[in-house]
């Protein structure tokens, strides 16, 4: 059902002749000049976005490389590599791991940065946010209501949650989400809190995928997550899928709203290519992508999203600015402190 909805949403985009979006720039079709290959470090699995990914190739009759693999480990390599680096963009999971290489990344064009709100981008101007993931806490159906569940999250480290919680440690969304437990509420608090969970005796998977089927198979009550795997579920299994997203009362960090982003390596020799993608992933036709085959919040107010979800105006959500998220190394240090982590 997928791969069928998705192919009939490419087919749809071409026709409707996609190289005239509501950001112009993308250049089409085979009479433009056809720059080398545009080779991108990608955090975001092919599974989400290699259909986009496919789609601007066949508009713009340029040759995409990407490089797939966790965003943690990818910026790790892009630091490595330095001036070195054969990449041109790096799309990120999470502002987290653009923040650990902002260095390397060259300044956007205002036209590229005036797409998205000021919330869903780089201060600086690096990099930009390409669609929505909200923090949220799935739950299991057959056991627990929403009305039953905690104003915030902070309140899962009390006792009666002992063995009923799953999370994935070293999922870069969830350290993001740490990390702005650091920056709202300190470290003390912060380190308090993954104690209480810590003693809550949390089971571990690998990702979010594993946590919510497992919330859903009745394993644990409740699992941290991005809300969208929930949708995928749904969509492949049923209405019949025994979990649910609730997104936390509070405005506290387990509410907060991250975006998966993109940004241009400074030593690029492809930056005209790479904007083009940028501005085709910030189109209309783009942000439809993230709102109807990837369950996400698109940052172009001229998309709605999906009808599962709520506005985005409407989560409630902390006054976080993402451009602060970059203390990857420290939220891991705390965790490994507090034995999260090996």
């Amino acid at each position: 059902m997928w791969n069928r909805v998705a192919s009939l949403w490419r087919a749809s985009v071409v026709t409707a002749a996609v190289c005239l979006p509501v950001i112009a720039g993308v250049a089409c079709g085979a009479g433009a000049d056809k720059p080398g290959p545009l080779v991108i470090y990608s955090g975001r699995s092919e599974s989400l976005i290699g259909p986009l990914i496919a789609d601007f190739e066949e508009l713009t009759g340029a040759e995409v490389r990407v490089n797939y693999g966790s965003t943690g480990p990818l910026a790790a390599t892009l630091l490595e590599e330095g001036k070195n680096t054969p990449a041109d963009v790096f799309f990120a999971q999470d502002p987290g791991g653009l923040g650990a290489i902002d260095t390397m990344l060259s300044e956007l064009p205002s036209d590229v940065l005036s797409a998205v709100p000021e919330w869903a981008k780089d201060p600086e101007g690096r990099w930009i946010g390409t669609s929505g993931r909200a923090r949220v806490i799935v739950y299991n159906t057959d056991v627990l209501s929403e009305a039953e569940l905690p104003d915030s999250i902070e309140d899962f480290a009390k006792p009666e949650w002992k063995g009923r919680i799953g999370w994935p440690p070293t999922n870069s969304s969830l350290l993001a989400m740490i990390t702005a437990m650091r920056q709202e509420w300190g470290e003390d608090r912060t380190r308090d809190w993954l104690k209480g969970i810590i003693a809550n005796e949390p089971k571990t998977y690998a990702k979010n995928t594993p946590t919510v089927a497992a919330v859903a198979a009745g394993e644990i009550d409740v699992g941290f997550v991005n809300h969208y795997y929930l949708h995928r579920f749904i969509a492949e299994e049923g209405e019949s899928f025994a979990a649910r997203n609730y997104y936390t009362r509070a405005a506290d960090p387990g509410s907060v709203v991250l975006v998966a982003g993109v940004g241009i390596l400074e030593g690029s020799d492809n930056k005209e290519l790479a904007i083009q993608f940028i501005k085709f992933l910030l189109s209309v036709s783009g942000q439809q992508f993230f709102a109807s085959q990837t369950y996400e919040f698109p940052l172009n107010d001229q998309v709605q999203p999906n009808d599962l979800l709520p506005a985005l105006e409407d989560v409630t959500k902390p006054s976080i600015d993402l451009g602060d998220l970059t203390d990857l190394a420290g939220t891991q240090a705390l965790m490994r402190e507090v034995g999260a982590l090996p």
